[in-house]
């Protein structure tokens, strides 16, 4: 087994980088297991890097060290090869997937990861590119292309981006028109303020759009916010951020395993935090798509975890 770490130093503002690159060396220079530290130097870089290792059939694990941008990348280099692990070492400014866990701080401890075990975990198909947290389109999705910006001023943290680039889209007009469809359900043509597609709880620096989602449960939750008031969406706001919002009339909530849209011109569309544009995509449910790693400690805390999983157990990573 070799143990490969992605690095992006531009992810976060680069604050946690070092630390992560002196924690890997000090645990792998005592233990004296086969690895390789990969500093990212360029977009799609860790993706291109991920599928050619991959592409050796060696038995690997692969760490993503930054943000969702890095994950993104790493997941999209590896889908299809089950010589493969993958984890998360979280070192961006929002790292909302691992929110969704009862211990996320030790997704940061190297020696917990190493000791951890692989599961299988859904994804979310995207047209031809794979999300391991959430797809959108609407509001969000302009949030999340708008917050980039706001994540380069000085100490401006994930959330507080998230939040800015609420205010700056609150400011124009909310909603998009799109042709909608989930499973069987044809919504027709509507106006919404946006809609969602989850694997995980969390997106946006903490907003809890889906409460309910296990990204073991081999199934995905799916959110419509309808377009309401500026007034209405301040609160709104709050209950969306704290997952309370299930219930409002405004709000629609199922679990599904595909969703389609369409449009008459090209809209911004969020991929685990990255941005696209264009005028039509499918999100589908791909069962079991990925080998993912628990690190060690985190099914101790989570009990409800660890029965879900108890019989999806991949393999003990060495």
């Amino acid at each position: 087994m070799k143990y490969l770490f992605f690095v992006n130093p531009a992810a976060g503002k680069g604050k946690a980088q070092k630390k992560i690159i002196m924690d890997i060396e000090e645990y792998f220079n005592k233990n004296g297991k086969d690895y390789d530290i990969i500093i990212t130097e360029y977009p799609d870089h860790a993706e291109k890097v991920a599928r050619e290792m991959a592409e050796t059939g060696e038995e690997l694990s692969m760490f993503a060290c930054g943000g969702e941008g890095t994950g993104y990348e790493v997941i999209n280099g590896i889908v299809g090869f089950d010589n493969v692990s993958y984890g998360i070492i979280p070192c961006g400014s929002a790292n909302d997937f691992v929110r969704g866990f009862k211990n996320p701080k030790c997704f940061a401890d190297i020696k917990a990861q190493v000791e951890g075990e692989a599961y299988p975990i859904d994804l979310i198909r995207a047209n031809d590119r794979y999300c391991i947290n959430s797809c959108s389109v609407g509001m969000d999705a302009v949030v999340a292309r708008d917050m980039r910006s706001f994540k380069k001023l000085p100490f401006v943290s994930g959330s507080l981006a998230y939040n800015l680039a609420i205010v700056k889209t609150f400011l124009k007009k909310l909603g998009v028109r799109l042709k909608l469809k989930v499973d069987d359900t044809e919504f027709g043509q509507l106006d919404c303020l946006f809609a969602v597609i989850a694997n995980g709880p969390f997106y946006g620096g903490g907003y809890m759009a889906a409460p309910k989602a296990v990204p073991f449960d081999r199934r995905l939750d799916f959110i419509k916010v309808d377009v309401i008031s500026k007034l209405r969406i301040l609160g709104l706001l709050s209950k969306y951020k704290s997952g309370t919002h299930e219930g409002l009339d405004c709000c629609t909530i199922r679990s599904c395993n595909e969703m389609y849209f369409e449009a008459d011109k090209p809209l911004p569309v969020n991929l685990d935090g990255e941005t696209i544009e264009t005028d039509c995509m499918k999100f589908s449910l791909l069962k079991s798509g990925l080998k993912f790693i628990i690190p060690k400690g985190e099914l101790a805390e989570n009990e409800t975890l660890a029965t879900l999983l108890q019989n999806e157990k991949i393999k003990t990573v060495q």
